[in-house]
């Protein structure tokens, strides 16, 4: 075979992999919003209807990225419906609704238990003793590519959007942290000024929810925040989405810098 030939053939075969995806990918953003999706997030997702226009239509297109592209799993006897697909994802998307950076590009899997699941884990006491000990979740974030969750969580957490407690929202904040490589409560902010300004208001504000969760004393945002710098962006970032007002009032900064970082001000979908 001519050589020339042969390599025209390889840069084809090339040209098509890369040209498939993407075509697939137009296709199904151009594919009208299937009404049952909709029905299913008027049910499910309780700040939908108090979506703008543009943001609900932004939503939408957003959906459809990720169901296109995220693989979903059920374990211990789950189906998965659309019902759960939709509901996941519109939850998820909602963290990305004027983020430029894609539909969590890392992310490939989404596993989904009917309820808490447990998992052992190493760990070691004072002697230095590693054991492996069993631990409840009611959901995981993992750098490699994976979202693990408790669907009844996942349903309670999306329907009732006012209580600043929402598993989807603080696992896939944590999957935006750790797009930089590092689970560390510092997401990819901007440049070096923007960084400056994020440590010294997140540090703050970790330092005070700490305080808090010693003293016993109680706080707009849950004690588990207290845990890590993770978990704290993950903790604010619910109550960020679900008690805006209250954090716009009692930690400012912090509602402007998570303000600033989502491009979103959800005191706008809030009634009344």
């Amino acid at each position: 075979m001519n050589p020339w030939f042969f390599l025209a053939l390889v840069l084809a075969g090339i040209a098509i992999a890369l040209w498939v995806p993407k075509w697939r990918l137009r296709r199904a953003l151009a594919a009208p919003f299937p009404p049952e999706w909709e029905d299913i997030l008027e049910r499910n997702l309780g700040v939908y209807r108090r979506l703008p226009p543009a943001l609900r239509e932004r939503l939408q297109t957003l959906i459809k990225q990720f169901l296109h592209e995220k693989h979903f799993t059920g374990a211990q006897g789950l189906q998965i419906t659309e019902e759960v697909r939709v509901t996941i994802a519109g939850e998820a998307c909602v963290l990305i609704l004027n983020r430029p950076a894609g539909v969590y590009p890392a992310l490939r899997y989404i596993i989904v238990y009917p309820s808490a699941f447990v998992v052992h884990r190493e760990g070691s006491n004072a002697d230095g003793v590693v054991s492996a000990s069993p631990r409840g979740l009611l959901g995981e974030s993992w750098q490699k590519g994976k979202v693990i969750l408790a669907w009844d969580s996942v349903l309670r957490g999306s329907r009732n959007f006012a209580d600043g407690k929402n598993l989807v929202l603080h696992e896939f904040a944590h999957q935006l942290d750790t797009e930089d490589g590092a689970a560390d409560g510092t997401p990819l902010v901007g440049g070096e000024h923007s960084y400056r300004s994020w440590a010294a208001v997140m540090s703050e504000e970790f330092k005070e929810l700490q305080k808090a969760s010693y003293r016993g004393r109680e706080s707009l945002m849950d004690h588990y925040g207290a845990t890590n710098p993770a978990e704290f962006f993950a903790v604010a970032t619910e109550t960020f989405f679900e008690k805006p007002r209250q954090m716009a009032k009692y930690h400012t900064e912090l509602f402007e810098a998570l303000s600033g970082y989502y491009r979103v001000d959800p005191r706008e979908w809030r009634s009344g």
